[in-house]
């Protein structure tokens, strides 16, 4: 029997971690599973050992804050693969935790398998070496990321289409939905992803809550996650028009005619359900000033860095403004053609990430990794 740790840090890493479990039990049911992760993973079949809630930070400041409950998670991780005595490790995103453990790994003589790894492409590139000299397997979901790693360091890696795509296929959406929350079909549908961290509450939630007030007619609901306290979404909850849809985003973007979106997984996922979206992101001053000198791609949305185009309007830090969004916001409920064209790229990208499951690949790729040892 074979044991595989397996390390996810964020809600998302959760979802494309049960289903890459799924994928390796149905190939082998005999698998020992344990790690970090959330609720999906645990109903899948892992130990969850840490639930990622104990694990989401985000932004500089509060990385700096939160140093002393990192490192002391990591620590317990350690002791932890170390009792568990894994035939490999499996890290899912949540770069700067799991890059450590990847190091750790290799030090012990771990198979270290990354799916989803850092996107250091974007910022950092310098840790594509890092990544070559600690993991074993490296399985990337964007097709552009093969060709970065091999361009960077003369490194094959696994593209392994994208998981996102996985999620949505298989999501089955409830009929009762429009009923449950409350919300007015009848009215134009605009979905607010403002996010699922604090840091993105904080600083989406104001700004989302003066576009809703310009624009009485119509119906805007939001995407909510109950890990998260309902102060953070502000003057939202106080809106009359504003309705709550809590952990059922893709229900919300199967029906949304537009959507505001922080950036992140969820513009992809925007895309793939061929909703109308703006991308709106801010940051601290801080924050920003350093990771604006950092940062090495042209686009922050997943959309346009598949595309290599700008198929959304992308409006970050400064360009975040009120007026701006609920210009962007008209146009993508009234001018067809603008519309039209965007649902046109979406269909490009998806064509291009469309590679089967990536969860399948990955996992067959995985095992046979491990069998070959």
């Amino acid at each position: 029997m074979k044991k595989l740790y397996i390390i996810a840090g964020e809600r998302s890493g959760d979802l494309h971690g049960s289903n890459l479990t799924r994928a390796l039990l149905s190939r082998d049911s005999s698998l020992s599973l344990r790690g970090f992760g959330g609720d999906e993973m645990k109903k899948s079949g892992v130990d969850i050992y840490i639930h990622y809630q104990q694990l989401a930070f985000m932004g500089f400041v509060e990385l700096i804050t939160k140093l002393f409950t990192i490192f002391k998670f990591i620590r317990l991780c350690k002791n932890d693969i170390e009792q568990f005595k894994p035939d490999a490790i499996i890290l899912i995103d949540y770069g700067g935790f799991n890059r450590k453990i990847a190091k750790f790994g290799k030090k012990k003589g771990i198979k270290v398998f990354y799916y989803i790894p850092p996107k250091v492409w974007a910022w950092y590139q310098s840790r594509a070496f890092e990544l070559q000299q600690n993991v074993d397997r490296l399985f990337v979901i964007l097709p552009f990321e093969k060709r970065f790693y091999k361009e960077k360091c003369n490194w094959d890696v696994d593209y392994v289409g994208n998981p996102v795509l996985d999620a949505i296929k298989s999501f089955k959406a409830d009929p009762d939905f429009l009923n449950k929350n409350g919300i007015d079909r009848t009215k134009k549908i605009v979905a607010l992803l403002p996010g699922s961290r604090k840091m993105e509450l904080k600083l989406m939630a104001p700004l989302m809550a003066i576009v809703v007030k310009r624009n009485p007619s119509y119906q805007f609901v939001v995407a909510a996650v109950n890990n998260l306290s309902e102060e953070l979404y502000g003057e939202l909850k106080n809106i009359p028009q504003v309705k709550f849809a809590t952990e059922a985003s893709y229900d919300l973007l199967s029906v949304a005619d537009a959507a505001i979106v922080t950036s992140g997984t969820a513009t992809l996922e925007t895309g793939i359900f061929k909703v109308p979206q703006v991308v709106v992101y801010k940051m601290g001053a801080l924050e920003y000033s350093v990771v604006s000198r950092l940062v090495k791609v042209s686009f922050i949305s997943l959309v346009n860095l598949v595309a290599n185009k700008e198929v959304i309007k992308e409006l970050i830090q400064d360009k975040a403004e009120p007026e701006a969004i609920n210009q962007e916001l008209t146009a993508l409920l009234n001018n067809e053609s603008y519309r039209n064209q965007m649902l046109s790229d979406y269909d490009s990208v998806y064509k291009i990430l469309d590679t089967g499951s990536a969860s399948d690949n990955t996992a067959r790729l995985m095992l046979e990794a491990l069998n070959q040892a």
